[in-house]
């Protein structure tokens, strides 16, 4: 890799991590969007996912707290009712234009319960085609289950997205490595730190064999965080603290930020947590901030349900929980901000 490549990749994933901002997963498969859809009562189309994805692009002081947008196949190929590409929308904004390049997680071989994720085959060739597109970044997403770790998931998992993000700086672009601990089962805090230490430590261990550039990436784990269904869950402060404390133990300095996800947070829920990390620690080699899907679009898919007349209640929404998680990711935001909404 050439020097001069390097400091391009570096320069986009500081974009994308820049104090205040954060990235919006608008990435979702057809068959996702399909369940956010029926919740609101909106027909899975294609003309229906366009219009809902274009009224957040155009939302203007939702996309001032965005600083990168990861997109899925259909939605970088697609252009706006006048005819603007998507992208351009997104570059307008101010942001940068990502894709998700992974093909979902399949059962791994012989281990009942793990899952690996596929998507290598051809992706040299897709990363050509979506840098002409106007991808600068990419995600790929690995999933591990807390209850019951094994070894070869989280090293399988880590190869694919060591190859990955190789893959992608090969063709100049920013890789998301995104290794999530899933909080949908009924494990206690202790067991989410446990799996998250050793999924980060196995990741950057692939990572360094593989030869990526840490600077020139972007991490998007999990926090460390009870299971949803945990008879007691872990408060915020503790939340906050583990994860700090975890992340220091497993990420170099070198790499320029850590955006989370939300992993089925509520939205007031991630905000506060990202929050309380800034505020436990304001002094972090990495920059700290969020790249939430759901946290960020449930609000506006709500107000929105489809209609036309409800898209200015539907961009009031966005903007006001990506501004709540741009305040969050300098350690501004406080409770009672809330009542805008």
């Amino acid at each position: 890799m050439t020097l001069n490549n390097l400091s391009d990749l570096n320069a986009i994933a500081r974009k994308m991590t820049a104090k205040g901002k954060g990235i919006l997963a608008a990435d979702e498969s057809t068959g996702t969007i399909q369940k956010r859809f029926d919740k609101i009562g909106v027909p899975n189309t294609e003309e229906n996912r366009r219009d809902y994805r274009e009224m957040m692009f155009r939302a203007k002081d939702g996309m001032k707290h965005i600083s990168g947008v990861i997109l899925f196949d259909e939605t970088i190929r697609q252009k706006a009712k006048d005819g603007t590409p998507l992208v351009k929308l997104i570059e307008e904004a101010g942001a940068v234009p990502g894709i998700k390049v992974d093909k979902g997680t399949k059962p791994l071989a012989l281990e009942p319960g793990q899952t690996v994720t596929e998507g290598l085959d051809g992706l040299r060739e897709r990363f050509v085609e979506y840098h002409k597109l106007g991808a600068r970044f990419a995600k790929w997403r690995a999933t591990y289950d807390p209850t019951k770790p094994s070894h070869n998931a989280i090293n399988a998992n880590a190869q694919a997205l060591a190859r990955y993000a190789a893959l992608a700086q090969e063709n100049g672009i920013v890789p998301i490595v995104e290794p999530e601990v899933l909080m949908d089962y009924d494990n206690d805090i202790d067991a989410c730190e446990r799996i998250t230490e050793w999924v980060l430590k196995e990741t950057f261990q692939q990572l360094y064999f593989a030869k990526v550039a840490l600077e020139g990436m972007v991490l998007k784990p999990n926090m460390v965080i009870s299971g949803m269904k945990a008879s007691k869950r872990a408060g915020v402060e503790e939340v906050a603290e583990r994860t700090v404390k975890v992340l220091k133990a497993c990420v170099p300095s070198a790499v320029p930020g850590i955006a989370f996800l939300s992993g089925g947070q509520s939205d007031e829920e991630a905000t506060a947590h990202l929050n309380a990390m800034h505020a436990f620690d304001p002094n972090l080699p990495w920059s700290l901030t969020f790249s939430y899907g759901r946290a960020l679009q449930a609000a506006p898919q709500k107000a929105w349900s489809g209609k036309a007349e409800n898209v200015p209640a539907a961009q009031a929404a966005f903007a006001h929980r990506a501004k709540m998680n741009g305040l969050a990711s300098t350690g501004q935001w406080k409770k009672d901000l809330e009542k805008a909404a």
